[in-house]
């Protein structure tokens, strides 16, 4: 039973250290940042297992972190609240061409990582972009501005109406 508790104070820690680190895809990690989650990793499982090498000791850590995972993903699927929570909401980080420096350094995310991305979508300026959001699995949406008329409203195209904050 020591090994479950010890498994699930885990799962909260490493959970919200997840989250405290920020919005990033695995392919947007840096080779250290890999390297932290990596070594975390090991961490983790010293504190868990503490001297059980035994194969019951792992199965109930792997299960218990399995658990609480399912757990979270039932409670997000059941609830908007618990998903907003839990998953994050959307954010806007460019409008009308324009960057939005607070929504930027909130989730630690710099110019040259947005360029990045949009060179990866195929946009070469700032200007033809209407909305840049950053979705909650660390990914970049970008809403192209149409030509000649006024930019999308990304809440019309969206069941979540918040993006715009």
């Amino acid at each position: 039973m020591d090994i479950v508790l010890r498994a699930t104070v885990m799962f909260a820690v490493l959970y919200l250290l997840v989250r405290l680190l920020g919005k990033r895809e695995l392919a947007q990690m840096t080779p250290f940042e890999l390297l932290v989650m990596i070594v975390m990793g090991d961490l983790i499982q010293q504190g868990v297992t503490h001297n059980d090498f035994s194969l019951t000791g792992a199965t109930l850590a792997v299960v218990t972190f399995a658990f609480w995972g399912l757990v979270l993903s039932w409670a997000s699927y059941l609830s908007p609240r618990a998903e907003r929570l839990l998953e994050g909401r959307p954010r806007v980080i460019l409008r009308d061409g324009k960057l939005l420096e607070d929504n930027l350094r909130r989730d630690r995310i710099t110019r040259r990582e947005v360029e990045s991305e949009m060179r990866l979508a195929g946009i070469a300026r700032m200007e033809d972009v209407a909305w840049a959001i950053l979705e909650p699995q660390g990914k970049i949406s970008f809403i192209r501005a149409e030509k000649g008329g006024e930019a999308p409203d990304p809440s019309r195209q969206s069941a979540n109406a918040d993006l715009a904050t």
